[in-house]
């Protein structure tokens, strides 16, 4: 059973940084895709990075790309978010999930923020002053 589990988040200042990390038990991740989501209070989840099994591919959403980098240690089983210039309205709960490639053996494919079916409980990460 593919089990994640994120840590890293906490409360930041706006323009502030944190990373959070997404670690993974009972699979290995260098063969699946994985994504970043974010859920804020009220609105519906959204999909904001994803990383493809080699860890050479990776795909942002509009809202965080510039800001937000995300890099897998496929040695580790670790996939990270490194996230800069954080603002009040990146708060929200952040979960990252597992899915595998489309096609079986394409672990050099391009990531999308679609088809994840293992996902972590999530982390909370507050930007205020």
């Amino acid at each position: 059973q593919l089990h994640l589990v994120e840590s890293g988040g906490g409360l930041v200042q706006p323009g502030g940084s944190l990373r959070l990390s997404c670690a993974a038990s009972g699979f290995s991740m260098e063969y699946y895709h994985i994504g970043w989501f974010r859920q804020a209070p009220g609105k519906e989840r959204e999909g904001i990075a994803c990383v493809n099994p080699n860890g050479g591919k990776t795909d942002y959403a509009d809202s965080v790309k510039g800001r937000f980098t995300t890099s897998k240690d496929n040695a580790k089983d670790t996939v990270y978010l490194q996230m800069n210039n954080l603002k009040p309205e990146d708060t929200a709960i952040y979960s990252c999930a597992a899915g595998a490639p489309d096609y079986y053996g394409d672990y050099d494919g391009q990531c999308s923020m679609t088809g994840f079916t293992s996902w972590g409980q999530g982390t909370q990460v507050t930007v205020s002053s």
